[in-house]
């Protein structure tokens, strides 16, 4: 195996547990159809689709979807969501690098803080736009790095094995600077957006407690540091936490872009 596919294997292995966080994502996928303007005439892939909630969302809006992530567990709960919106989608297991999927197939793609974790954007990139319509949409929402969730990936970052040589970290997606340069000349009418996601917590320490409970990356860290590096984290964390806290919440703010295909 060679070390991108590796890479890949961790990152499917380190993923397979985030169906709890559904309960904010689910939030944040309305705000990214309308966005993308999914219409119920479009056919609509959601890449990196986690537990379907783009998915299920832009189907009970009657376009015809399709579902992609590279985790089969994931997919399992996509399915039983799916079942109970008693909406029809079709579910692949695959690779954003890779998609199986013909040329000029979709008049939508779109996804939701997922496409971020493919380890070269611009492979990525030119697989959304290989399958998108020319005339078709690309949206994605993704995490500002100066904003929390890109600071807790940073920090994340920091306590975790270094990635291959060559593999983008998944917050530079929330920079327009740089998605301007990785869509390039392929597309027109860039659009950016921004909306806000708000997780509730009564401390910084709370939260923290929250995200080693349910945030896989952090999980690892939980599982994996001895006891001076693990203080150091939950330090660094809560410091992270406690600027983004008012009213009881933790603010989250999340970038949405919007493109369409030449």
């Amino acid at each position: 195996m060679d070390v991108l596919e590796k890479f890949k294997s961790t990152q499917r292995e380190i993923w397979r547990d985030f169906a709890p966080l559904e309960v904010f994502t689910t939030y944040t996928a309305f705000p990214l159809v309308k966005h993308a303007r999914i219409r119920a005439e479009h056919r609509v892939l959601d890449v990196a689709c986690g537990t379907g909630v783009v998915a299920v969302t832009a189907a009970r809006l009657g376009a015809r979807v399709t579902g992609l992530d590279l985790t089969p567990e994931l997919l399992e709960r996509a399915r039983e969501n799916a079942r109970i919106a008693a909406v029809e989608i079709e579910w692949h297991e695959g690779d954003v690098e890779n998609l199986p999927f013909s040329a000029e197939s979709f008049d939508v793609v779109v996804s939701q803080f997922g496409h971020i974790f493919a380890p070269r954007p611009q492979i990525a990139v030119a697989e959304m736009l290989r399958v998108l319509k020319p005339g078709g949409t690309l949206a994605f929402s993704t995490w500002p790095p100066e904003l929390f969730m890109g600071g807790m990936f940073q920090l994340v970052a920091r306590f975790l094995p270094a990635p291959p040589p060559g593999v983008s970290p998944p917050w530079q997606w929330g920079d327009p600077n740089a998605i301007r340069e990785r869509l390039g000349a392929a597309v027109k009418d860039l659009v950016f957006d921004r909306d806000r996601l708000l997780s509730p917590a009564m401390s910084p320490q709370h939260h923290r407690e929250q995200a080693e409970r349910t945030i896989p990356p952090v999980m690892k860290i939980i599982q994996s540091a001895d006891p001076s590096t693990l203080a150091v984290f939950r330090r660094d964390y809560e410091e992270l936490a406690a600027r983004y806290l008012n009213e009881n919440a933790v603010r989250q703010d999340f970038l949405m872009t919007r493109a369409t295909k030449l």
